[in-house]
């Protein structure tokens, strides 16, 4: 199945056993100094196990004193790591799999707090709009340096018994910041013509060969296209017709493969692609670096279902089908794909709170999570699942995120899950977020969790609101309750019960259809930019009202910036700093916080979407009348789909 996804690869002198990348992803689980952890080896251990072909690790850091990208980073600017990259390289060597260790500086997009409080060192002045750190122009004498620690890097890589080395000369990274006309003002030997932009990659390359042989396999990942007018700046940084060029010298240089990519910090959006991007949307990019090369191509883009991936490469659009943010949603996708276990596979749904919980690990203390897949980045924590449900049974209510998947979880461990589900459907909450426009890959967790509802036969009863006597006759060993949350509607505000009025659930459930109506959102959460994008796209006019300074408070700031240009395109209008204070009828009074003054607006209808409170219903009943209950999802604490499915895992998995 997939025979070209699965056929042997070859990069230089390596020869892999398919086509799977899962291409280097930020994790933040090394160990504080630097060095391989044990989080680490069963992290890519688990993707190995998995069936994919080829690893590439985090990108890892050559300058241990202004290079660091956070602070649980893998090093490779000290001897002193070859001992643990050299282990980590044994356990995915275990399952067949090559690995290839990535290394970079992160240039002008550091944090100076991370690297001694130093400025970020760059090609030239030009600070990043999106970390905006103070910046360092490099003199000849650090290039010069610079180099050489790229070089030792790669030495230490072979040293450890890695299968090659990856410069990473994308992203907006410091390699990528030399050969971008963006970033690099300069006006010596390094800057200006490409060829000079392009001279501190080279040094590093004919350095890396000369120290390692020929025979050492090494890999360039490139931002092909910067993207930059994603950010309004037209005709400004790398364009793929440059790409192709760089592209071509680095096959004359000797590189043994091109791993292609996208965008920089300013345009992150085309990097690691929020909810609003589709499969393959850049694929043209390797593609088109496919006709003027002959070395292999790894090529990424969204790239979530094997059937594409092997398409793809069957239609010589690429050599390898690169992901990261799949694998780290499922690391067993290449052997649920080979063994023709498709359905079973836990899609990525592109909700970015792996990029979310890594650019806040340095503040967290924590590490890269996924929000469906509870065990990424603790395998070893999460190892055992203890068969020792002896087929009791555990009542479910709710058939939401958390209860699916505790239920998936009791399952494994052979206790025998009920779900009562009040409904004729599965999913909750989900079956809203699914709703607003590009939002379809909510629908791949939703029948994931149905298909191993149904494969490890988990009971659901639907159409069955739970009480106490319905419980009682289950008799459960355990009670979880995951009947989750409802929508908020402040009785303190006047006029909120007004017929005008409806609830975000009553619009994007479809219980009631508004279309060429002129129509209120109050609240600018994600729910209610996305309950606003639904609403314009059935030809609605529409303003969205936030009472905090800014629209989208809360909501991370990728999945902002794709939310707002979507609703852009309809014209809708955004009312930061105005507080709902009354309702007449059809007019929605505000009290604008800046000036204190009160202002109001016509509308058909009124939305309101301003929050969740948990459902308590049943929950005190439950707990007088049975001795073991848990309350998980937003039933116990409102929040995203990663607290509802770690609250229904971690609790069945204790049990």
């Amino acid at each position: 199945m997939f025979d070209s996804l699965f056929s042997p690869g070859k990069i230089g002198s390596m020869e892999t056993k398919n086509r799977v990348v899962f291409t280097a992803m930020g994790n933040a689980l090394a160990n504080k100094d630097g060095s391989v952890s044990e989080r680490d080896i069963h992290f890519y251990g688990a993707r190995a196990k998995g069936g994919v072909g080829l690893i590439f690790t985090e990108c890892t850091i050559v300058d241990g004193e202004r290079g660091k990208g956070n602070t649980k980073q893998i090093g490779v600017y000290d001897d002193k790591f070859i001992p643990g990259l050299k282990a980590l390289a044994d356990e995915v060597h275990k399952y067949g799999s090559k690995i290839i260790a990535q290394i970079y500086h992160p240039g002008r997009q550091g944090i100076c707090e991370v690297n001694g409080n130093l400025p970020m060192l760059a090609p030239s002045k030009v600070e990043c709009k999106v970390v905006q750190q103070p910046v360092e122009e490099m003199s000849i004498e650090q290039i010069e340096d610079m180099v050489n620690k790229f070089v030792e890097a790669a030495v230490r890589v072979k040293k450890a018994g890695m299968d090659g080395v990856e410069v990473h000369g994308a992203h907006g990274y410091l390699i990528n910041q030399f050969l971008s006309p963006y970033t690099n003002r300069r006006k010596d030997k390094y800057g200006g013509s490409l060829e000079n932009r392009m001279r501190f990659l080279e040094e590093i390359i004919l350095g890396i060969r000369e120290k390692c042989g020929e025979d050492f396999p090494m890999t360039v990942r490139l931002s092909i296209d910067e993207f930059l007018d994603y950010t309004g700046l037209e005709n400004e940084g790398l364009k793929l017709e440059e790409g192709k060029k760089i592209a071509k010298r680095l096959e004359e240089l000797g590189v043994d493969a091109l791993n292609i990519s996208s965008g920089i910090y300013e345009s992150m959006n085309t990097s690691w692609e929020p909810t609003g991007f589709e499969q393959g949307w850049k694929i043209y990019l390797p593609a088109e670096i496919k006709k003027v090369v002959k070395i292999p191509v790894i090529g990424v883009s969204v790239i979530r279902d094997p059937e594409f991936a092997d398409r793809m490469i069957r239609e010589g659009k690429i050599d390898f089908a690169g992901s990261a943010r799949q694998h780290f949603a499922d690391p067993e996708w290449a052997n649920k794909a080979k063994e023709g276990r498709v359905d079973e596979i836990r899609r990525c749904i592109s909700c970015l709170h792996c990029m979310e919980t890594l650019m806040g690990a340095d503040i967290t203390g924590g590490s890269a999570e996924c929000a469906i897949n509870i065990q990424s980045g603790r395998e070893g924590e999460y190892s055992d699942f203890r068969k020792d449900g002896q087929g009791r049974r555990v009542a479910i209510i709710g058939a939401g995120p958390a209860g699916l998947e505790a239920a998936r979880v009791l399952a494994l461990r052979e206790f025998k899950p009920i779900i009562l589900e009040k409904t004729d459907e599965l999913g909750g909450q989900l079956q809203l977020a699914n709703k607003a426009p590009k939002k379809e890959k909510i629908d791949w967790l939703i029948n994931y969790l149905k298909v191993q509802a149904e494969k490890l036969g988990v009971e659901i009863r639907y159409n069955t609101a739970a009480s106490i006597e319905i419980l009682k006759e289950i008799d459960p060993y355990a009670v979880f309750v995951a009947h989750g949350g409802n929508p908020l509607v402040p009785q303190s505000i006047a006029g909120t019960d007004g017929e005008a009025v409806l609830i975000y659930e009553d619009v994007l459930s479809g219980k009631v259809n508004l279309t060429n109506k002129k129509v209120a959102v109050v609240g600018s959460g994600l729910t209610g930019l996305e309950t606003a994008y639904f609403l314009a796209d059935k030809g609605n006019e529409v303003s969205v009202f936030e009472m905090e300074d800014e629209i989208g408070p809360g909501v991370y700031f990728q999945n902002l910036i794709d939310i707002l240009k979507q609703i852009e395109t309809f014209g809708v209008k955004l009312y930061p700093k105005h507080k709902l204070v009354e309702i007449r009828g059809n007019r929605a009074i505000f009290e604008n916080t800046e000036s204190k003054e009160n202002v109001s607006y016509d509308f058909d209808y009124i939305v309101l979407a301003i929050g969740i409170k948990p459902n308590k219903e049943l929950i005190d009943e439950i707990e007088e009348n049975f001795s073991n209950v848990h309350v998980i999802g937003d039933a116990k604490q409102v929040g995203r789909i990663r607290n509802a499915m770690e609250t229904g895992f971690e609790l069945a998995y204790k049990l």
